[in-house]
């Protein structure tokens, strides 16, 4: 299965089994998007069950110069909840993003 399948799988799991509204939905997905476009620029070829956490890693860094640390905590907590859903569904045994730490939220 390549990137899109996992994705469309992901979406129906958090409309249907989440029961999460139509943007919490869209910006998850936006989420692992996102990641997939920063693999695509920098000719990675992975598929979910493959990468990392040291490309989790490069991805986080390069968005925390792009976006500031809410956006961060969100993206990362979206792509959290992608990699907890490949593991449900028994596509990997371990999530890349066991390790990846939300930056602190100022008040």
């Amino acid at each position: 299965m390549n990137w899109n399948t996992y994705i469309k799988s992901y979406q129906s799991y958090l409309k249907i089994e989440r029961g999460l509204s139509k943007n919490t939905t869209e910006n998850y997905v936006f989420d692992v998007e996102r990641l997939c476009s920063f693999l695509d620029e920098n000719q990675i070829v992975v598929s979910p069950i493959t990468v990392s956490e040291e490309i989790i890693q490069q991805f986080i860094y390069s968005i925390s110069k792009e976006v500031g640390s809410r956006s961060q905590a969100r993206i990362i907590s979206g792509l959290k909840s992608f990699f907890s859903y490949l593991i449900f569904e028994d596509y990997r045994s371990d999530s890349p993003m066991e390790l990846i730490e939300s930056p602190r939220l100022g008040r």
